[in-house]
């Protein structure tokens, strides 16, 4: 079985649009997003609710998961930092994976035939 990688993407919510569209352009055709919660250098903010302070530690991201045998990795991670990276703290983060194998439950296909889309 050829390499298979997984590339799980968290950033802000913000960018997801901008992001969705520069990963099309290189030939990512699925993703798995997620609305998630996550603190990491920032370590949040303070807000007022009823007068009262409140440390609110997680910040709402977003965590866009990928798998690639295709696309070079490389060429994922400079697309998603091509349109993420400010230079500022809460740009995210990109997390790369080996995946050891693929099943497509409704088939038993494995490995890359399991990535295939029906066509």
């Amino acid at each position: 079985m050829d390499k298979i990688t997984k590339i799980d993407i968290i950033t802000n919510p913000s960018k997801f649009d901008e992001l969705k569209e520069e990963l099309s352009k290189i030939g990512i055709e699925g993703m798995t997003v997620s609305n998630v919660l996550g603190c990491g250098v920032q370590k949040g903010h303070k807000e007022y609710y009823r007068g009262v302070t409140v440390d609110i530690n997680l910040l709402p991201k977003i965590k866009i998961e990928i798998v690639v045998y295709e696309v070079p990795v490389d060429l994922v991670i400079q697309a998603a930092k091509k349109v993420l990276k400010t230079g500022n703290i809460g740009d995210g983060k990109i997390f790369v994976y080996d995946v050891q194998n693929v099943i497509r439950i409704s088939t038993d296909e494995e490995g890359k035939a399991a990535l295939q889309n029906y066509k």
